[in-house]
């Protein structure tokens, strides 16, 4: 059975060379034109993943990001945009973006990041249900609830992910590179600080509950979760 991908995006040129790219590669292509379109047509649709345009008329991407995480689907999105700011792409992940690709994008790698995201997708049906516990932080895959002692912290959809990874891999120095891949799906340009932000960010909301920091700075090698 084909995987389904829909394709949001009011560019009638990016949605028919999508379409036609993304069937050659085997996938059932969907397209709408507009956000409210896009809305609608993912009632009638499970796609496995959804391609999404930032800059639309009616409803724009970010807001139809925020639907869709808000009625509870975790479907990988996959954001196009033509602004190259931190900021952007920043508030994109925060509302549950899973990618960010900057238009003029290349062809190839618009379909290496859709097989990434697939195979995270795939990868993550597959994990177990259980429990991560490092020091008095604990992490539930199931809810996706994360505690420090016995205060409830929420986080945003990357912030677990990100909390996630250094939870795998206690103790252990995590590359920069490393993180991004496996938490963002694409390799990192050394360009952006959107990993420093979102290590603030998980800092601050694990701090807020406990005496001291367990997300440590390894200068010149990257992060890694222990206690002080």
């Amino acid at each position: 059975m084909r995987e389904k991908i829909v394709v949001i995006d009011d560019d009638a040129k990016i949605t028919s060379m999508l379409k036609r790219s993304l069937a050659f590669e085997g996938y059932a292509v969907t397209t709408a034109s507009n956000g409210q379109e896009g809305l609608r047509l993912l009632l009638q649709e499970e796609p496995s993943l959804i391609v999404l345009d930032v800059m639309m008329p009616q409803i724009d991407g970010w807001e139809v990001c925020r639907r869709i995480r808000e009625g509870g689907s975790e479907v990988p999105i996959l954001m196009l945009t033509a602004k190259d700011e931190v900021s952007d792409r920043v508030k994109g992940l925060d509302i549950g973006a899973d990618d960010y690709l900057i238009k003029p994008f290349a062809l190839e790698e618009l379909l290496a990041r859709v097989r990434s995201l697939l195979r995270r997708r795939a990868d993550k049906a597959e994990t177990p249900s259980h429990r991560l516990q490092v020091e008095d932080v604990m992490l539930d895959l199931d809810t996706r609830e994360v505690k420090r002692g016995a205060n409830s912290i929420e986080l945003t959809t990357k912030e677990f992910d990100l909390l996630h990874l250094f939870m795998q891999n206690p103790r252990r120095v995590l590359s920069r590179d490393l993180i991004m891949e496996k938490v963002w799906g694409y390799d990192y340009s050394g360009e952006s600080n959107v990993l420093e932000v979102y290590i603030a960010l998980l800092r601050q909301k694990l701090e807020e509950h406990g005496d001291k920091r367990i997300i440590q700075t390894v200068r010149g090698a990257g992060y890694v979760l222990r206690g002080e």
